[in-house]
């Protein structure tokens, strides 16, 4: 019996076409779908009405430059993790439940709820029901859902046996009996053990005292509540210390000889370790005229912190040191952060150096890496090295300004010439520090100086990673890098829409370069919205992650990029360390061979013991401003407009920095609304407008040093910006905004 080839293939069904574009990810359109299937003549246009029904119900989804993709619905009751806030002060969030390794999740905008929202922070799992937007979703919250240890830290009240909560998202007192008190004194600081639901006649929960941590006005309280609250290991394991106080100096056996040359740590006056160290001279090179040789000298970590040891688990468990105005919480023991991984002065120590040539504009032409044993010639604070570079030199920095301090700020002067043709964002927003007192207490807000030593430094540090990333690759070794990817495309068009509002363009349909936004920056500059421009782009890029797939590091304008510079403080900075011992074949303390196969699972956990770091120290330094502002309550302040949201106006005041909320019910009694194009709360009647950036004259009205909360009150009388709507109507007093 002959085969009618006549006979048309099946015509595909959408399961055929849902199961052919996930095994065909890339760019699969209609035309691809159709000659796979020999769809031919008529039922092209039958096919075109099928995929067309598929994505009206959310099994297919549009893709880039037209091509099909199987679409990433979530359900419609699901559950979800705050991640965050947008720039406007909204909730925002990821599904808990994400499988799609290829593709970010949707955005999820939290609707603010009756009680709930105000309780809520990132990490908290709340379950929602999901409405579908044009950019994402709404999620509106149908629970929230109770955390795996409902553990709280608060401040134990004797008199009326209860725990104020630290966290400013828990509105609610907590219940303890005499019985459950565990000794606790007034005014303690106490780790709580919350049970059962709220069954008494004032809805309060009851908790038992499972730690005193001191009283609250200790000196060092502010800081032990961050790190409690955040979950920061402070106690290291008796292996740990034991392997910490086993090790020992190194000899030169294997190691380059670098004791002879004059390599000085830069640091912050108050530095407490010292893991990196430069040098620098002409190239003496006849080929390379006004070029420059620098050597950067880093702690050899590695030698001591071996793959699989007591210190290196702990090492991995901490992720990184975290940093307090009073305090540091570090990734390694004292033995080694402060002492045998210290890069001390007249010592030897073993460290892992390269070596850099650079043309007469700053241009890398060359590295290389080795493995040595090196005694610092200095320990300097990056003030006094400025000082003395400017002409007041003293009894330490004197000795070293002509062979030492100046060679470095020559290098680093051919290095800003690379920089300005590179183009990095150019962000240089200004810092606050606290500065305590020796009780503890602050004694003010200062701005961080900056001065060119710290520009060298950072100038440095960044050739020595960008060499880093590169010999890994060279040697196809593992590598984490440090990555920064450009801004996504929903913050891009948020920000265009906002620029436009103040006559300013950021291109559109070409590849953006951090030069793009610094030209905007610049026109800014000449304007009265500086402030407020620097705010917005800074708030749209993306936040940098550590991961094994090298994606570059945007905002520095680089195509690779790893941290190999402070391996006492990063994990991260470690594992580059063990590649490149591995890679150049400079010890059997390297990288093993299957330790890539985990990499992308230590990238993600690095990256979040790191976001935890960051939250910690905002959190502790919100406290301090709220201490050191709790005596000024009632005072009047000028602040600027740092956020926008629903439901009020966050302020920045512009001489300590400190933040807080003036909530919309204190803005008067007009009916504003959110205007989320322009950044602005806008009253109805008579156009007043508050926008993001717009200084502003405030009183405090609370201030709380237990949550580190400060609550505004705008003076209205300071005259904010009126738009041109259209003036209130009479016939009643203005309405008040629900």
């Amino acid at each position: 019996m002959t085969k009618d080839r006549t006979k048309s293939p099946p015509f595909p069904t959408k399961a055929d076409i849902i199961r052919f574009v996930e095994e065909n990810p890339g760019l699969v359109g209609k035309n691809d779908i159709a000659r796979a299937f020999h769809v031919r003549g008529d039922n092209r246009a039958v096919l075109k009405d099928l995929l067309r029904d598929m994505a009206l119900e959310g099994l297919l989804e549009k893709g880039h430059r037209r091509s099909l993709k199987t679409a990433s619905a979530l359900p419609n009751v699901t559950v979800v993790e705050i991640t965050g806030q947008d720039v406007d002060g909204e909730l925002l969030a990821r599904p808990v439940k994400w499988t799609d390794k290829n593709e970010d999740p949707p955005r999820i905008l939290v609707a603010p709820g009756k009680q709930v929202t105000g309780t809520l922070g990132p990490g908290d799992r709340v379950l929602v029901r999901l409405e579908r937007l044009d950019d994402g979703y709404e999620a509106k919250i149908l629970k929230k859902l109770e955390a795996a240890s409902d553990r709280t830290l608060g401040v134990y009240r004797r008199k009326d046996a209860r725990v104020v909560p630290t966290d400013k998202r828990e509105r609610h007192e907590l219940i303890v009996e005499q019985e459950d008190s565990n000794g606790a004194q007034d005014g303690e600081l106490v780790l709580v053990e919350v049970r059962g639901s709220r069954n008494n006649r004032l809805g309060l929960k009851h908790a038992r005292v499972i730690e005193r941590l001191g009283d609250l006005n200790a000196p060092r309280s502010t800081s032990l509540i961050a790190i409690h609250a955040h979950g920061i290991p402070t106690e290291f394991p008796a292996d740990t210390i034991d392997e910490a106080n086993a090790a020992k100096p190194v000899g030169l056996e294997g190691r380059t000889d670098l004791r002879a040359v004059p390599l000085v740590t830069i640091d912050p006056a108050d530095a407490r370790d010292h893991d990196d160290a430069v040098w620098a001279e002409p190239d003496p090179d006849p080929k390379n005229p006004g070029g420059w040789h620098v050597i950067v000298a880093i702690a050899d970590v590695a030698h001591y912190v071996t793959q699989g040891s007591a210190l290196d688990r702990e090492a991995y468990r901490r992720g990184n040191s975290v940093y307090f105005p009073d305090r540091v919480v570090p990734m390694l023991p004292h033995e080694l952060s402060s002492d045998l991984c210290s890069l001390m002065p007249g010592v030897d120590r073993a460290c892992l150096a390269v070596s850099m040539w650079f043309d007469a504009s700053g241009n890398k032409l060359a590295h290389k890496f080795m493995r040595g044993l090196m005694r610092s010639a200095g320990n300097m604070s990056y003030e006094r090295v400025q000082a003395a570079y400017d002409g007041h030199p003293d009894d330490e920095t004197g000795p070293l300004l002509e062979p030492v301090i100046k060679p470095l700020y020559a290098a680093y002067f051919a290095r800003v010439k690379e920089r300005t043709a590179r183009g990095p964002l150019d962000l240089d927003l200004p810092e606050r520090k606290v500065e305590l007192d020796e009780e503890g207490k602050v004694r003010r807000i200062a701005l961080r100086e900056r001065f060119d030593a710290h520009r060298l430094i950072e100038e440095f540090m960044i050739a020595a990673n960008v060499a880093a990333a590169e010999e890994l690759e060279k040697h196809r070794t593992p590598c984490m890098y440090r990555v920064h990817e450009p801004p996504g495309e929903e913050k891009l068009s948020s920000l265009r829409e906002f620029l436009e509002t103040l006559s300013l363009k950021l291109p559109k349909g070409q590849k953006l370069s951090p030069n793009h936004f610094n030209k905007v920056l610049q026109r800014a500059n000449e304007t009265a919205q500086s402030h407020i421009v620097s705010t917005v782009v800074l708030r749209s890029q993306s936040q940098a992650y550590y991961g094994p797939d090298n994606q570059g590091h945007f905002g520095l304008a680089l195509a690779r990029y790893a941290h190999f510079t402070s391996p006492i403080r990063r994990y991260a900075d470690l594992l580059v360390h063990r590649g490149l011992i591995r890679a150049l074949r400079l010890g059997h303390d390297g990288l093993r061979e299957d330790a890539g196969s985990s990499f992308n699972e230590t990238g993600e956990h690095i990256s979040r013991t790191e976001r935890r770091a960051m939250v910690a120290e905002r959190d502790a330094n919100d406290r301090y401003m709220a201490q050191f502002m709790s005596d000024k309550v009632g005072s009047q302040f000028r602040g600027r407009i740092s956020g926008v949201s629903r439901f009020g106006l966050f302020i920045a005041l512009d001489e300590t920095g400190a933040e807080g909320l003036a909530p919309i019910s204190t803005l008067g009694w007009e009916f504003f609304t959110h205007d989320e194009k322009t950044h602005a709360l806008v009253g109805r009647d008579s156009g007043t407008m508050f926008r993001l950036g717009d200084p502003v004259d405030v009183r405090l009205a609370e201030a709380a040093p237990i949550t580190g909360g400060l609550r505004f009150e705008v003076i209205y009388d300071a005259g904010p910006r009126r738009s041109r709507g259209k003036p209130r109507k009479s016939g009643g007093p203005p309405r008040r905004r629900r």
